[in-house]
């Protein structure tokens, strides 16, 4: 008999042990009762009955790293499911874009379950759905895209993705957060023709800078050369100015000074009652053979008009010697 309540206490017990779970924050358990879904448990302790209540497993999906750093995918059946967001970085695949060019994609995917429920009953293998139902997804997407495009379109994918991928796994409970496409990587050959084409455009930009720096330099050059000519002429524009300004001055202190000169002759010889106009010719007459006999010239040619000279060198003389009285 004892023996039988020794039995009977350490089952009780054993009852009590499996009737509370402790559920860790950010994640929850699914519990069926009879077969059928009965909760959802919250964190910390919670109290179910062990015989008839029992904690539905879910397929998960991680990946572990080993010492030469190579992923490793991992999956498993467990009974709590993880509210945090997670992470599945799927392994690299093959798309054709629309041109025909085969390049490999390696993407990465952020989401977090938002209904445990739905996450255990919509879908039987949760990773797996959600791994095949990105690929073609991508496979869709990239089709629809030419290679130039793919490779500088990549937040236009990711947000096609995010979007598709979101609708798509409402049903299942889930919340797409984020797509990352990690690596895009065409072939070989395109990769060879892309280097040529790059460095082919980088020739290109170096030659029209260049040519553009060419022709700025010249130019800077002509107009240089235009403005220093601009400024040599109008120095000497203002240096004749000034040249011909002085000359202006110089003949008019000339012509003043001559006609004070004529003025003084002409009162000094109508004051002896001479003709002033021959007296002027006279002298020009003499400045006119000084000029001549400076030029080395030994024979001097008289005009016809000489004799009305040489009356004017007599009345010059009368004029001079009356002044002399």
């Amino acid at each position: 008999m004892e023996i039988v309540l020794i039995a009977l206490a350490i089952f009780v017990v054993i009852l009590l042990f499996r009737g509370i779970i402790v559920i860790r924050q950010a994640e929850t358990m699914i519990i069926e009762r009879l077969g059928r879904y009965h909760k959802t448990l919250d964190s910390g302790i919670n109290i179910v009955l062990p015989i008839i209540d029992r904690a539905r497993n879910i397929d998960w999906r991680f990946v572990r790293t080993d010492v030469k750093g190579t992923h490793i995918y991992a999956h498993i059946r467990t009974p709590r499911i993880d509210l945090r967001e997670t992470v599945y970085d799927f392994p690299r695949q093959s798309v054709i874009t629309r041109d025909n060019v085969g390049i490999e994609i390696n993407a990465m995917l952020y989401f977090q379950v938002i209904d445990p429920a739905k996450s255990v009953y919509e879908i039987s293998n949760l990773p797996d759905a959600i791994q095949k139902l990105t690929q073609t997804t991508m496979r869709n997407v990239i089709g629809e895209l030419d290679l130039d495009q793919t490779l500088t379109s990549r937040d236009t994918i990711n947000s096609k993705l995010r979007a598709i991928l979101d609708e798509a796994s409402h049903k299942w409970g889930v919340k797409v957060n984020r797509v990352e496409l990690q690596d895009i990587i065409p072939p070989r050959d395109i990769q060879d023709a892309m280097e040529k084409q790059m460095r082919a455009e980088r020739d290109r930009r170096a030659t029209i800078l260049t040519a553009e720096a060419s022709k700025t330099s010249a130019i800077l050059e002509s107009e240089g050369s235009r403005e220093s000519q601009v400024n040599k002429a109008e120095g000497d524009k203002q240096a004749q100015i000034l040249h011909a300004e002085g000359e202006a001055e110089a003949r008019k202190a000339v012509a003043s000074a001559e006609a004070e000169a004529i003025r003084m002759i002409t009162a000094t010889i109508t004051a002896t009652k001479g003709d002033p106009t021959q007296y002027l010719i006279a002298i020009r007459y003499i400045e006119a053979m000084k000029d001549m006999a400076k030029n080395g010239n030994k024979v001097v040619f008289m005009p016809y008009e000489a004799s009305a000279v040489m009356g004017s060198f007599g009345a010059l003389k009368e004029m001079l010697n009356v002044a002399d009285k």
